[in-house]
C-alpha cells in the first residue's frame, strides 16, 4: 500500500476497521490458558490498537461534522464532552466508549490485565463504537412527510372505490 493512499484514507471509517483488524491479529499471537492470555505483551499491543480504533472512528465523525483536525480532543474527557455536544441520543455510544476506555486502555494496556472476558468485552465494544459511528455517517435518505403520505394514499383510494365495504362476491356478468 503506497504512502499517499494511506494518507488519503486516514480519515475514513475503513481506517478504524483496519486498526481493529490489526489488533485482533496481534491478540491472536498470545495463547489462552485458564481463561487468561499468557503473553501480556501481545495483549497490551492489541488493547492499545483496539482503543485507538474506537478513537479513530470518533475522530472521523467529528471531522465530518466540522471539527478541525487540529482541534480534535487530546483526552478521553474531551471525547466525552464532544460526544455529548455533537451526537444526540448517545447513551449506547457513551457506554461503549467507556467500556473500551476502561477495559482496553486502562486495564489491559496500562495495568497489563490479561483476562479473556475483559479483553473480549473491550473488543466487542470497540467494534460497536465503529459501527455506531459508521451508521451516523451514512447519508440520510430523502425524507418525505411520512405522516401525510399514508393519508394521501388513503384519500386517493377512497375516491376510487365505489363502496365503503369491499365486495365479497364478484359479479360474473
Amino acid at each position: 500500500m503506497s504512502k499517499t493512499k494511506h494518507i488519503d484514507n486516514e480519515y475514513s471509517i475503513g481506517e478504524a476497521y483496519r486498526y481493529l483488524a490489526n489488533a485482533k491479529e496481534t491478540l491472536s499471537k498470545s495463547p489462552i490458558e485458564y481463561g487468561r492470555y499468557t503473553d501480556s505483551k501481545y495483549v497490551r499491543e492489541a488493547a492499545g490498537m483496539a482503543y485507538l480504533s474506537a478513537l479513530k472512528a470518533l475522530d472521523i465523525y467529528l471531522i465530518s461534522v466540522g471539527i478541525d483536525k487540529g482541534k480534535l480532543p487530546k483526552s478521553i474527557d474531551g471525547y466525552w464532552n464532544l460526544i455529548h455536544k455533537k451526537i444526540h441520543l448517545n447513551g449506547k455510544l457513551s457506554a461503549a466508549v467507556s467500556i473500551v476506555y476502561e477495559n482496553m486502555h486502562v486495564d489491559a494496556y496500562y495495568r497489563g490485565h490479561t483476562g479473556v472476558g475483559l479483553v473480549k468485552e473491550g473488543f466487542d465494544n470497540a467494534r460497536k463504537v465503529i459501527e455506531m459511528i459508521s451508521k451516523l455517517m451514512e447519508k440520510p435518505k430523502e425524507t418525505k412527510n411520512i405522516v401525510c403520505e399514508p393519508e394521501a394514499k388513503y384519500a386517493a383510494k377512497k375516491k376510487t372505490s365505489k363502496s365503503k365495504t369491499p365486495s365479497l362476491i364478484k359479479d360474473e356478468t
